[in-house]
């Protein structure tokens, strides 16, 4: 009996044993809990609210362009296609290709003999028929007098009446004949009409060209100055006119690699009606482009201001954030806490937007950081709009680090 009593009593203490460890661990566990959030509170008892350092910018009220961006096209001035007007030989090609002219610089030289002849015939016949037509003038003055003498019947006088005018007639016809060979001679030497740069040349010295022929011998395009071709949104018609109405209207363009450097041009057309398939009217600026940063075929950021707003409201374009109920701000207020507070924005210009509603002058706004924000996150404002530093200027980083200094110290 005694061994059987002993048996089931035996396994008790290494419960207990057991139990004791576990509440051991339990209690170095929640001991260790409580000085880390200790540690992390400063001692005072409660978790330390996490800061989230952020840059910021003040809200400014200043005057801002009104525009209208869009993309737009480079077009030549003015583009003209070098075809002959005569046949022949080409004896002479005066340019390089990719070479600028000027108005009235020799271009081609087509073999001009056969057209040169052609004027000199042109030319005697000329002489031969005003020589008659002196003669022919000459009989109709005597005839007439002999007609009026009663000598000679009135058949007579009208037969060499007819006969001059027929020889002036005559005359005339050849002074067009020699003015049409001065002509096709010219055409035999081609000269740019225009100032501006030549392209690739389709013909060599040498070459017989036709009058028929399709292709065109050189063409030659007008860069300075240049014209921007692109299309805005019907909508934005109204104020474009406006604008107009009011004076000249400035147009920027930029390379889409140099932004840094936009090119100012002025509104010089605009189409008399909307493309009903598009809902966009198309428009042209033009640039003197002295430099030819500007080239026929590229295409460019077009900006068209349409006027001034005065007193706008104005933050960097990043702080403004859109979310499911439209855009918002993170304002910082005193107590360096932040609010997502609604906004409606206005124009936008170099970096900057205005907003129509929601900001007052001065007010704070988060440029940077705000992925981590939440509503009431405290934050540490490192940087300012300037692109400057700042001291911290959370009083939970300053606070502790000078408490523990004071701590120490003592």
């Amino acid at each position: 009996m005694n061994e059987g009593s002993e048996t089931p009593a035996g396994p008790a203490p290494a419960k207990r044993s057991r139990l004791r460890l576990v509440l051991v661990v339990a209690g170095v566990v929640v001991v260790a809990a409580t000085a880390r959030a200790l540690v992390k509170s400063g001692g005072k008892g409660g978790p330390r609210q996490e800061v989230v350092p952020v840059s910021a910018a003040s809200a400014v009220q200043k005057s801002i362009p009104l525009t209208t961006r869009a993309i737009g096209n480079v077009e030549a001035y003015s583009t003209v296609v070098i075809r002959a007007l005569v046949a022949g030989e080409i004896q002479k090609i005066a340019f390089k290709q990719g070479q600028e002219v000027k108005k009235g610089d020799l271009l081609f030289q087509i073999d001009p003999r056969p057209y040169q002849a052609a004027l000199d015939q042109a030319e005697g016949t000329l002489a031969k028929d005003k020589a008659q037509l002196v003669n022919a003038r000459a009989l109709e003055v005597r005839y007439k007098k002999v007609y009026d003498e009663g000598i000679a019947s009135k058949e007579d006088w009208d037969t060499y009446r007819t006969g001059a005018d027929t020889q002036a007639a005559l005359v005339r016809a050849d002074e067009a004949a020699v003015e049409n060979a001065k002509i096709q001679l010219s055409y035999a030497t081609i000269r740019s009409p225009i100032d501006g740069m030549t392209g690739n040349v389709l013909v060599y010295e040498g070459n017989l060209v036709k009058t028929t022929d399709l292709t065109s011998l050189v063409t030659i395009t007008q860069t300075t100055p240049i014209y921007v071709t692109f299309s805005v949104p019907e909508g934005e018609l109204g104020k474009i006119n406006r604008a107009r109405s009011a004076g000249t209207v400035r147009v920027s363009a930029a390379l889409p690699s140099d932004d840094a450097r936009p090119l100012d041009g002025v509104l010089t057309f605009v189409d008399n009606a909307v493309d009903t398939t598009t809902g966009t009217i198309r428009l042209k600026g033009t640039f003197e482009n002295k430099d030819r940063r500007l080239w026929p075929g590229q295409f460019v950021k077009v900006v068209v201001t349409t006027g001034v707003e005065d007193n706008a409201v104005v933050v960097p374009s990043q702080a403004v954030q859109t979310g499911q109920d439209g855009s918002y701000v993170y304002v910082v207020k005193s107590d360096l806490t932040v609010e997502p507070r609604p906004v409606s924005t206005g124009a936008a210009f170099e970096g900057s937007v205005a907003i129509a509603k929601g900001l007052a002058a001065g007010d704070r706004v988060v440029t940077d950081g705000q992925l981590r924000l939440y509503p009431g996150a405290k934050v540490e404002v490192r940087a300012e709009a300037d692109g400057k530093e700042r001291a911290p200027s959370t009083g939970g980083p300053a606070g502790g680090k000078g408490g523990g200094g004071a701590k120490s110290g003592g």
